[in-house]
């Protein structure tokens, strides 16, 4: 997201029925990295006391949120109303990109049909989440992520990724992707790519805040180099055996 247009025009649509008000700070924070947030609503049934958690937030995050009644018993009507004011952001041409917060499968063709505008579409959701969700977006990020670790019991990093799958495999194929003939291919360059192959990708998945963190882990794979004559500073990433041979 560091790549989009800081003046770019964002929704934040959130299913307060399947999501943390605990988190919304983090979450806020995160889509504010995407551009500017110009819409930002709660949806959910708020006379019931599963929405009372999120009251405290509304003023201070100047939240708007949506009134959604049950109809039925045990059925929730959140989504569809969401769904429907998200339609109607998206043809009035209001907003140039979309950050859904849910964990509900039944979003999945609404980020699809946002993106077929050509706008982009973040989704924030826990591990939970359906594949199909979290490939509909052009970035998906783990609410697991944004929580703070806690300090009262430190683990190593293999205990850190003890459950999660080794992303080398997906970092060679980003790479390889990216890179074409190229020797040396911007880390930015990988990281987009990355998102590309899986939406969900996110260093700190595996205990890394960044990519050039995360990538440092494999030394033997690939290799780093800085060029602080450029302003910022521009890191490059490189396959070390390439690098031996070049040597």
């Amino acid at each position: 997201m560091e790549e989009q247009n800081e003046q770019l025009k964002v929704a934040v649509l959130i299913d307060g029925d399947n999501a943390q008000a605990s988190l919304l700070p983090q979450i806020l924070a995160e889509v504010s990295k995407m551009g500017l947030i110009t819409v930002k609503r709660i949806y959910g049934d708020w006379t019931t006391t599963n929405m009372n958690s999120w009251k405290g937030s509304l003023h201070r995050h100047a939240i708007q949120p949506m009134q959604q009644f049950r109809y039925t018993v045990g059925k929730n009507s959140t989504d569809s109303a969401m769904i429907i004011d998200a339609m109607d952001l998206l043809h009035s041409h209001a907003v140039e990109g979309f950050c859904i917060v849910a964990s509900d499968s039944d979003y999945t063709r609404l980020a699809t049909r946002i993106r077929e505008e050509g706008l982009t579409v973040v989704g924030v959701g826990e591990k939970k989440t359906p594949e199909a969700f979290i490939n509909a977006c052009n970035q998906f990020i783990y609410c697991e992520n944004l929580v703070a670790p806690k300090v009262t019991k430190k683990r190593t990093a293999k205990e850190e990724k003890s459950d999660v799958p080794d992303p080398l495999g997906l970092l060679l194929e980003g790479f390889n992707l990216a890179a074409k003939e190229e020797e040396w291919l911007h880390l930015a360059a990988l990281g987009h790519v990355l998102r590309q192959l899986d939406p969900a990708f996110d260093p700190r998945t595996y205990g890394h805040q960044r990519l050039q963190s995360l990538i440092k882990q494999y030394p033997r794979t690939f290799t780093l180099k800085r060029d602080t004559s450029r302003k910022p500073p521009v890191v490059y990433v490189a396959l070390a055996s390439s690098r031996s041979r070049a040597d």
